[in-house]
């Protein structure tokens, strides 16, 4: 196994690497510890840092850790999860692969470790696509257009490219991150699989240590959706008790806040929620809201785990869904995946259209 491979396990030379030694996953994740240590690193850090953390100084341990950690992404099966865990690893490569790519042009030579552009090109299927024009580059606008669908920037809309005979120019490092957003998409396809009983009852220690790095993580900027009759079933009982009119304690408005705000919802939006409360006071309800929502503290705090939850007595009337779920937050963006976008009106707008039409 050639530490190419253990730089770029998602290339397929190295898929085929693995092959052609014919490992046992199933012996693997019950025998070779570094193995699931360094795999669960991948993925943990991958959740808190955005990175996969320093590579092992053994290739075969770097190269078996990267199937070893999507198979415990797949085991812990959360969209925020995958999502940041593809992310991080494409990151990695793209700092990689551009850092080879500086080297190959100072030495004129591709080193044994490294990867230089147009193997990079070859093994995504661009190569025909792209070509060099001066100092830069243009690209074939059908395989621009999905390459860059997940970039956010404004820059990479077509409308603000000089398209021309079906091409769009970019530049150098432009093509790198469209490269390393090729990278993603291949990490992030095909998960979560099943995962085998043996293989899985192996590695549950190191995926419910996965799940308790995820109860606790700040999801607040991944969901920007208010759909009430999609939240877990304790804030739904807590937002009830609010319309209600009855009195929360300090650990369950904390709770409902805190998730609200995680949720998108403003402060404005929340203060008019607690109104109908009967210990509504305006000006303490914003200046939490405003606290816990990191306007006015240096944290913004997310909800309390289902652990904790459970602790205080919050956590009422569970459903399936629940049993399998560390995090109202986890909870909430799987059922708002489950269902289709075209079903789903965000509570914002329908109030929006309300006010309107008074």
């Amino acid at each position: 196994m050639e530490r190419l491979h253990a730089r770029y396990p998602f290339l397929e030379a190295a898929r085929e690497a693995v092959a052609t030694e014919a490992v046992d996953l199933a012996t693997i994740v019950e025998q070779d510890g570094a193995v699931v240590e360094r795999a669960a690193q991948r993925v943990s850090t991958a959740l808190e840092d955005g990175e996969i953390g320093d590579p092992h100084r053994d290739p075969r341990t770097e190269l078996l850790s990267y199937p070893v950690a999507r198979v415990l992404v797949s085991l812990v099966d959360e969209g925020i999860l995958i999502r940041k865990y593809a992310r991080a690893e494409s990151t990695a490569a793209f700092e990689r692969f551009t850092a080879d790519f500086e080297e190959t042009v100072e030495l004129k030579s591709v080193s044994s470790t490294g990867l230089d552009l147009d193997d990079l090109l070859e093994e995504f299927d661009i190569a025909n696509a792209v070509r060099p024009v001066d100092d830069a580059y243009r690209i074939g606008v059908g395989r621009y257009l999905p390459l860059a669908a997940g970039l956010r920037d404004d820059r990479w809309r077509l409308v603000n490219r000089a398209l021309s005979d079906g091409e769009v120019p970019i530049e150098e490092d432009e093509l790198h991150t469209l490269l390393r957003e090729a990278i993603r998409e291949r990490i992030e396809e095909g998960l979560p699989f099943q995962v085998p009983d043996a293989i899985a009852a192996s590695l549950e220690p190191e995926a419910a240590e996965i799940r308790d790095v995820l109860a606790e993580l700040d999801l607040t900027r991944e969901i920007d959706t208010v759909v009430p009759d999609l939240f877990p079933p304790c804030m739904k009982a807590l937002l009830d008790d609010i319309q209600k009119g009855e009195h929360l304690p300090h650990h369950s408005r904390f709770a409902i806040t805190a998730f609200l705000t995680s949720i998108g919802m403003s402060t404005d939006e929340i203060v008019e929620l607690y109104r109908v409360n009967s210990s509504f006071g305006e000006e303490m309800t914003r200046y939490q809201t405003d606290h816990i929502g990191g306007e006015t503290s240096p944290t913004e705090y997310s909800p309390p785990s289902c652990a904790t939850m459970q602790s205080y007595g919050d956590c009422v009337n569970k459903d399936d869904l629940c049993e399998r779920i560390p995090h109202p937050m986890a909870y909430y963006e799987k059922r708002i995946e489950q269902t289709d976008e075209d079903e789903l009106e965000d509570w914002r707008e329908g109030s929006e259209e309300s006010a309107a039409g008074d």
